[in-house]
């Protein structure tokens, strides 16, 4: 694979760009600027993202690369006289996770300015309402503000302002590993980009199209657009996925850190194709490639709408393990990432018309 501090690299700018449902703007810019060179561009008006190969050829099928862009986070709902913001959650939220932890809130301007989100602290509760977990609706941002009209004015403020977790991305090296926001899911949207790098200039058998997705914590919503835009013959996901080695009885654990990308075989919006699958599987290991296989009863990815596109399209889920998604602070393998890619490389390589027939 290409240089590892340049894939590193990559990951940071992209985990680092704030982007929640429905705001990937700024995602989409870093994505430009990491795979200038590697395709053409074209955007749809839900702010999903296309790349083409400028080598491709049209009678190929068409393998649709998924990554969803957006990440999970907040929106204000409210300012409330004493300065604080009421807000709701974007994506899958608990407010245990969500409490005292640093935001950063978008204002009129676009400038992304520093938060907290609070609560009332252990001494002002009192023995009833330590009893029960918060909710969101419990919480506010805290923006160092005394009033609405400052909130309005100074801070230039309004309701609907996105918000996202406020996290620098960190790689350490001694262990290799990756602490940071957003890796659900731009170590997928990153794995895209490493895919065309590694394939740029190889000859393939299909005409391979990558697409940044919108809204997928939201509802598949973006998935659900660029599956009809693309009319895919076939389709890989890449998705960063709950790594369960912390919170799994050990003869449970079926997606750990540094044991390869996983490879599920069903959640709750598809059973993956059985024949890509084993493909998949049987490819990992001639190429040496370690992979995980996982049986969820939780979750879904974009996989779950491009399945049922057009005459229905065999999909597989390439998930690199995240330790705590959906909070502010996950962790990443290296390996596992490079993995993920090599993976993709490796079936890409392998897909054939009459390969993608037998399926």
């Amino acid at each position: 694979m290409r240089g590892k501090q340049e894939n590193i690299a990559l990951i940071k700018e992209l985990s680092q760009a704030p982007g929640v449902s429905g705001f990937e703007n700024e995602v989409l810019l870093h994505i430009r600027r990491q795979a200038d060179g590697l395709g053409e561009w074209s955007e749809d008006s839900m702010r999903n993202l296309y790349l083409r190969r400028f080598d491709r050829e049209e009678s190929q099928p068409r393998l649709m690369i998924d990554a969803h862009s957006d990440e999970v986070g907040f929106m204000v709902r409210a300012i409330r006289p004493n300065g604080t913001l009421d807000f709701i959650p974007l994506g899958g939220w608990l407010a245990t996770n969500a409490a005292a932890q640093r935001v950063l809130v978008r204002n009129n301007k676009g400038d992304w300015l520093p938060g907290i989100i609070a609560s009332k602290t252990s001494h002002q509760l009192s023995e009833t309402e330590r009893k029960p977990a918060p909710e969101i609706t419990d919480l506010v941002i805290d923006m160092g503000a005394s009033s609405e009209r400052e909130i309005r004015e100074d801070f230039q403020i309004s309701m609907a302002a996105p918000v996202v977790p406020d996290v620098p991305f960190e790689y350490r090296e001694d262990h290799d590993i990756m602490i940071g926001k957003a890796f659900d899911n731009r170590l997928g949207c990153a794995a895209i980009i490493s895919t065309f790098r590694e394939l740029a200039g190889v000859e393939l058998s299909v005409n391979i199209i990558g697409a940044f997705t919108a809204q997928e914590e939201v509802g598949l919503r973006g998935a659900t657009v660029s599956a009809q835009t693309i009319e895919p013959d076939i389709a890989i996901a890449f998705e960063g996925t709950p790594a369960d080695d912390t919170t799994t009885e050990p003869h449970a654990i079926q997606t750990a850190l540094k044991k390869g990308p996983m490879l599920r075989h069903i959640d709750t919006r598809m059973i993956t194709n059985p024949r890509f699958q084993r493909f998949a599987l049987d490819t990992a290991c001639e190429n040496g490639i370690p992979v995980q296989e996982a049986v969820r009863t939780g979750g879904a990815t974009d996989a779950g709408v491009i399945h049922l596109s057009g005459k229905s399209v065999p999909v597989i889920v390439i998930g690199i393990p995240v330790r705590y998604i959906h909070t502010h602070h996950g962790i990443a393998a290296y390996p596992d990432y490079e993995n993920a890619v090599r993976l993709a490389c490796a079936v890409i390589r392998g897909l054939s018309e009459k390969v993608i027939a037998g399926f």
